[in-house]
C-alpha cells in the first residue's frame, strides 16, 4: 500500500514525524516477514493550519502552489513535501498525482490536542481526512490530548497504525477519527467507539458584562494562553475586538454524565482512546425530513413562474 501522511500542524510537527516513524516500522516490519510491500510518503502544510477544516482557499485565484521538499525528524528516508496549502488542499495534491501514484490510504495527524465535540467541524486534521474520503481514499485522523509535560506521542502512533488493518478491510472513504489521552499506551484503559459529543473550545463571544477566566487546567490547546482576556462592556461599537471564552471541550472531573457518557470527550478525560467513524459532506436522505419539507416547498416556490 501507499499510505499519505499529512496533518494541520505543518510538516515539521512532532506528532507528524512519531506518526511517520511509527508507519516506518510498521513498513519495515512486513518487508522483514515476507509481506506486502508498503511505502509512504508526507504531503503536509509548511506552516500551522489549525482549525482550518477542509478549506482549500481560492483555487481560481492561484492554481499554483509553492512546496518545499522537506526532513521528518526520525524518518528522513521518507519523501516529504511541504505546501504553502491548507491540509485539504495538500490531501487533494497527493492524491491526484502530484507527488507521484495515488495513495490507498491517508493519515492526518498526530495532532497537537484532541478533535472531539465541536471541532470534528472545524479541525485541519479532520478535514484532511474527509476531504480524502471525497476522493474515494480511507482516512484516519489521529489527536492527542495536550499534556503539561513532553507529549506521549508514541501512544497515538502505535495506535493509529494498529487501526490500518480495520481501515483496510472497511469500504472505501471510511474515516475514522482517533482521539487519544496523553498517557503512556500501558496506562490507557483501553479503546471504545464514541459518539461526538456537543462540547466545544470555544464558550462564548462577549457581549455585556464579564466573564470568569477559566483555569489553566481546563483549557487545551497552544492557544488558550491567549484566550484569558477578561471583558467587554455594552454593545458593540463601530470597531473593536469580539472577546472569545476558550475553555475545555471535556466535562468537568465529578460530573454524572462523565461516567457512563460513550461521547468521545467524556472518554479520553475518563483515560480512554476514543474512535469515531465519521461521515462526510452527503445528501440528507431521512424520508420523514425530506416529507416535511416537500410539504412546505409548494408554498416557499409559489411566487415564481417555473415554466414547465
Amino acid at each position: 500500500m501507499r499510505v499519505l501522511v499529512t496533518n494541520d500542524d505543518g510538516v515539521g510537527a512532532p506528532g507528524l514525524a512519531a506518526l511517520t516513524r511509527a508507519l516506518v516500522v510498521w513498513a519495515e516490519d512486513s518487508a522483514t516477514a515476507g509481506g506486502p510491500q508498503h511505502e509512504i510518503v508526507v504531503v503536509a502544510p509548511s506552516s500551522n493550519y489549525s482549525g482550518a477544516g477542509a478549506a482549500v482557499g481560492s483555487v481560481t485565484d492561484r492554481t499554483a502552489i509553492p512546496y518545499r521538499r522537506a526532513t521528518v525528524e526520525g524518518a528522513e528516508g521518507v519523501e516529504a513535501y511541504g505546501l504553502d496549502a491548507s491540509p485539504a488542499l495538500s490531501v487533494i495534491a497527493g492524491a491526484l498525482g502530484a507527488v507521484g501514484p495515488r495513495p490507498d490510504l491517508v493519515l492526518s495527524g498526530i495532532n497537537h490536542g484532541v478533535n472531539v465535540g465541536r471541532s470534528v467541524l472545524h479541525s485541519g486534521t479532520v478535514g484532511a481526512a474527509l476531504t480524502a474520503s471525497q476522493l474515494g481514499i480511507s482516512a484516519l485522523a489521529v489527536s492527542l490530548r495536550v499534556a503539561p509535560g513532553p507529549e506521549p506521542w508514541e501512544s497515538a502512533a502505535d495506535l493509529a497504525v494498529a487501526l490500518i488493518p480495520l481501515l483496510v478491510a472497511a469500504p472505501v472513504r471510511t474515516v475514522l477519527n482517533l482521539n487519544v489521552p496523553a498517557l503512556p499506551l500501558s496506562q490507557i484503559h483501553g479503546l471504545r467507539w464514541a459518539r461526538v459529543s456537543g462540547a466545544g473550545l470555544i464558550k462564548a463571544a462577549s457581549g455585556a458584562g464579564a466573564w470568569d477566566a477559566p483555569s489553566t487546567e481546563e483549557m487545551e490547546g497552544p492557544a488558550a494562553a491567549e484566550a484569558a482576556r477578561s471583558f467587554m462592556d455594552g454593545s458593540p461599537a463601530e470597531q473593536g475586538e469580539i472577546v472569545l471564552t476558550v475553555g475545555s471541550p471535556f466535562p468537568r472531573p465529578g460530573d454524572q454524565d462523565l461516567v457512563d457518557s460513550t461521547e468521545d470527550a467524556a472518554l479520553v478525560a475518563r483515560g480512554f482512546a476514543a474512535l469515531t467513524a465519521l461521515r462526510g459532506p452527503g445528501a440528507d436522505e431521512d424520508p420523514d425530513l425530506l416529507g416535511l419539507l416537500d410539504g412546505e416547498l409548494g408554498a416557499a416556490l409559489a411566487p415564481f413562474s417555473f415554466p414547465g
